[in-house]
């Protein structure tokens, strides 16, 4: 059967056996173009013929995946009628693609078939195992960075002070102008959203109130933290783990270096150190963007507006936003360093530590905040 269809185009010689067997040649190109027309014309062949064997005579065909694929397609329903395909003959070109695809060639090849699903209680045995083993790893790391800061305290030479440096310069002053940008433009949007409403009771001054107790307690440390965790979090995860998977940390094992007294507590106190900090220019820095909208928009002077910040930012708003700001730090830097010492794998591995350091931080975050929230209430 001849097909005189657009290029590429392929012919069909059918000679059936005495035995029951049918022997096809296939000219031509079997590509993706003629796929589904060359699956057609053979399932109409098993239908007509119906054969014991099908021998395939590849010579004078020229293939490409899509061309495999139906020649898949072709062994499946053969089996499928507990028939057999053979591929008697093909050009080199044809054998090295069925050998790169894995396409057995021999009558007694195996069909393809799909991926059983594991059982339900198979897959929950194995997440099950999983959550331990990831637990178990957690409380050991969180136990070793315990054990490693009692060994600071005391012996505070243990510490490497130019990393600790170096790592507070990267986690706080490299940080300082997107968190200034952030703050100073979120305090501007409070001020504004606030002043619509209060502008109807002339309560305009009370704007600075506002800005100030919300960004010193609770936006500050929480827009600070989630800065830090995307910048620094990550950079931690990626950092440790391209070690781990370079067997950089594997190297510090055999020299007698402790990897996470060398490499975790250096970040975790850069970062609680720094963090706080943060916090308190982002107050600042919101508080002017309130304060430019004030003067700007609801006819405040600079004096009377700070005034009244002064008034109502009391020490404990204070020191309770940095009370948290400090909790948040440590939270970063122990997941990002516990992330990266988890990395197992390639490249791809250390994305995937960075991704879920950041996930797994701001997480944390907003659920130690959430304490905080119902502490204070009881509290005071």
């Amino acid at each position: 059967m001849d097909r005189d269809s657009v290029a590429p185009a392929f012919k069909l010689e059918v000679e059936p056996t005495g035995s029951g067997d049918v022997r096809v040649r296939i000219c031509g190109r079997a590509d993706r173009e003629a796929a589904a027309a060359l699956l057609a014309d053979m399932t109409s062949i098993i239908k007509n013929h119906n054969p014991h064997e099908l021998w395939l005579d590849l010579s004078q065909a020229s293939l490409d995946d899509f061309g495999v694929f139906v020649l898949f397609e072709i062994r499946k329903r053969m089996r499928a009628m507990d028939g057999s395909m053979v591929v008697s003959s093909a050009s080199n070109s044809v054998h090295g693609l069925l050998d790169r695809m894995h396409f057995d060639t021999s009558a007694d090849s195996r069909p393809l078939r799909e991926r059983k699903r594991e059982p339900w209680m198979t897959r929950l045995g194995e997440a099950s195992l999983k959550v331990l083993h990831t637990t178990n790893h957690t409380v050991s790391f969180v136990g070793s960075v315990v054990l490693c800061f009692l060994e600071v305290a005391r012996r505070p030479g243990a510490l490497r002070r130019g990393d600790t440096l170096v790592q507070m310069e990267k986690t706080g002053a490299d940080a300082l102008p997107i968190v200034g940008l952030i703050s100073f433009l979120l305090g501007l949007i409070m001020a504004f959203m606030s002043s619509v409403q209060l502008e109807q009771f002339g309560a305009n001054i009370y704007v600075a109130s506002l800005v100030s107790l919300a960004m010193a307690s609770e936006l500050g440390p929480i827009m600070t933290a989630i800065v830090v965790a995307g910048r620094s979090g990550s950079a931690y995860a990626a950092e440790i783990g391209a070690m781990r998977i370079s067997e950089e940390i594997d190297a510090l094992y055999t020299m007698g270096f402790n990897p996470t007294l060398f490499l975790a507590v250096p970040r975790v106190i850069a970062c609680a150190v720094v963090v706080p900090l943060l916090t308190i220019f982002s107050v600042m820095f919101a508080i002017s963007g309130g304060l430019v909208l004030g003067v700007l928009m609801l006819d405040l002077t600079p004096a009377s507006y700070m005034a009244q910040t002064i008034k109502s930012l009391t020490l404990f708003e204070v020191f309770w936003g940095i009370s948290k700001s400090i909790v948040f730090a440590v939270l970063i830097a122990v997941v990002g360093c516990l992330r990266g010492f988890q990395v197992r794998g390639g490249a791809s591995a250390v994305g995937n530590a960075a991704t879920s350091a950041v996930v797994s931080s701001i997480f944390l975050i907003i659920l130690f905040d959430s304490i905080f929230a119902i502490v204070r209430t009881y509290w005071t």
